[in-house]
């Protein structure tokens, strides 16, 4: 299993760390308010910990569970210690008061522009920004769409998304995150306008599924 650092205290942050250590994963909370992350730690359990921001993430996978505008500065506040980690951008980038559209340009996307001011040793991933927390945090296999470049990451990012009780969805390289964003834009419409509620998850059927 894999060493995880979670950069955030919300509730995707929770989601994802309970899921997480039941995946036999470790867990590090990452954030500003550390009496906030202590107690999500002990929440958690598992054996989680908690540091604060000041403290460079010593997860061989980084978890940004930050607002999208924050996620950027973020990496770009740890530098070089970032170097040989995987980032896993978990943000959507529309505005919910009216659904706007993404607030990036069309042609990048948030996980784009993160890979930009990393190290050319560091793997950048956009994933589960498809996927309600709510719905997360039920004990059931979902698809999980992500999205990143070819090569031994892109196995370890399988490997932790499946060892969450998910089934890792390969959407394709890192330009595609972009898309991924758009799917988040997508999903919220559906839950506002379309199902008219938000316990529902994409899935990909394939013909084994049928």
């Amino acid at each position: 299993m894999a060493s995880i650092s979670i950069i955030g205290l919300g509730n995707m942050a929770k989601v994802l760390g309970d899921r997480a250590v039941a995946g036999g994963n470790t867990v590090e909370f990452v954030g500003r308010d550390t009496d906030k992350a202590s107690t999500l730690a002990r929440t958690v359990g598992g054996g989680s910990t908690a540091v604060s921001m000041d403290a460079a993430p010593s997860g061989d996978i980084v978890i940004l569970a930050v607002p999208w505008q924050n996620a950027v500065p973020v990496v770009q506040q740890y530098g070089t210690a970032l170097d040989g980690k995987i980032i896993i951008d978990i943000s959507n980038t529309f505005d919910l008061s009216d659904y706007g559209g993404r607030h990036v340009a069309a042609e990048t996307s948030v996980a784009q522009e993160i890979a930009e001011v990393t190290g050319d040793s560091t793997e950048v991933f956009k994933a589960f920004n498809t996927i309600f927390g709510a719905v997360l945090s039920r004990n059931e296999q979902l698809d999980a769409l992500f999205a990143g470049n070819e090569g031994p990451a892109k196995d370890v990012v399988t490997s932790f998304i499946e060892s969450l009780g998910l089934r890792a969805v390969y959407a394709g390289p890192l330009v595609m995150a972009r898309v991924l964003e758009e799917t988040g834009l997508l999903v919220m419409g559906l839950g506002r306008w379309g199902e008219k509620n938000y316990d529902f998850s994409l899935a990909v059927r394939r013909g084994t599924d049928v």
